[in-house]
């Protein structure tokens, strides 16, 4: 077991030192991985505005006008709270807005029972529930109803609740697709990390594990640019892409500001 802990320790020393360049900018990467997803999202809904009005009058019986004020809240919420958060100006109430966005969506477009698109969204959410975590180490009170609960107890449900969700990406991974031996490898060297993220045992290692692990499944699965502009399916793997990034950015956040206080990392800090 020491030799383990050494040799763990050993990779975190060597992860640490090759990664110190970037380390002042990681926040920065993080925080716009996070939003990445929504702004591909605005820029998708306003440059096929009169597809999407179709789509929600057709077949989700939204009413002329109704459509419109959907879609355009849809677009403008999501620009000005993704800009926000990377501004870093009221992070906590942008990434409110954007949580609102993401219900918003799933309700008006009709995928709240769809499997895959709730997974994903759940690890979305992970990503900006890893932001308010972010901004209450700068603020000394963010609810003001709340006297009874101090800001080290927020910022650490918060981190708990983010990280859980961030792993649910990898849950929908393991559910579908057609399964083959460096498939099977992959669920199950995947699902170990995720574990370790969700308990917060090495989190950090794991976190950043699991960012290796998501590029090169986003570029080799998710490669809508190879794909050619009349193919079906090549706005769901742009979406799918931009969504990995996202969550990608979360589990940055989480290397940068630790698992926090309800997880095995601290509690061996204790000892």
């Amino acid at each position: 077991m020491d030799s383990v802990k050494d040799y763990s320790s050993q990779i975190e020393d060597v992860i640490d030192k090759f990664g110190q360049p970037i380390k002042p900018y990681i926040p920065a990467i993080a925080r716009f991985l996070i939003v990445v997803t929504f702004y591909e999202d605005a820029l998708r809904i306003a440059t096929q505005f009169s597809d999407q009005l179709y789509y929600i009058q057709r077949f989700r019986g939204f009413p002329w006008g109704l459509s419109h004020l959907f879609l355009l809240t849809n677009i403008f919420a999501m620009l000005i709270a993704s800009t926000m958060i990377i501004a870093r100006k009221y992070p906590e109430y942008a990434a409110a807005v954007l949580l609102g966005v993401v219900v918003f969506q799933a309700l008006g477009y009709g995928l709240i029972f769809d499997a895959s698109f709730f997974l994903r969204s759940l690890s979305v959410v992970g990503g900006l529930l890893m932001i308010v975590s972010d901004s209450l180490q700068k603020r000394r009170q963010l609810f003001a109803g709340l006297p009874n609960v101090t800001e080290s107890n927020k910022r650490t449900y918060f981190q708990l609740a983010g990280r859980v969700l961030l792993i649910f990406l990898f849950v929908g991974f393991a559910l579908h697709g057609t399964w083959s031996l460096s498939r099977v490898i992959a669920a199950v060297v995947g699902f170990v990390a995720c574990v370790m993220v969700a308990v917060g045992f090495k989190a950090k290692w794991s976190a950043m594990f699991l960012v290796l692990f998501l590029s090169v499944f986003n570029i080799a699965v998710n490669n809508w640019w190879s794909v050619e502009t009349s193919h079906h399916q090549k706005d769901f793997m742009k979406y799918d892409f931009f969504q990995t990034l996202s969550i990608m950015g979360g589990l940055l956040l989480l290397v940068t500001i630790g698992p926090g206080g309800m997880s095995m990392d601290e509690k061996k800090k204790a000892f």
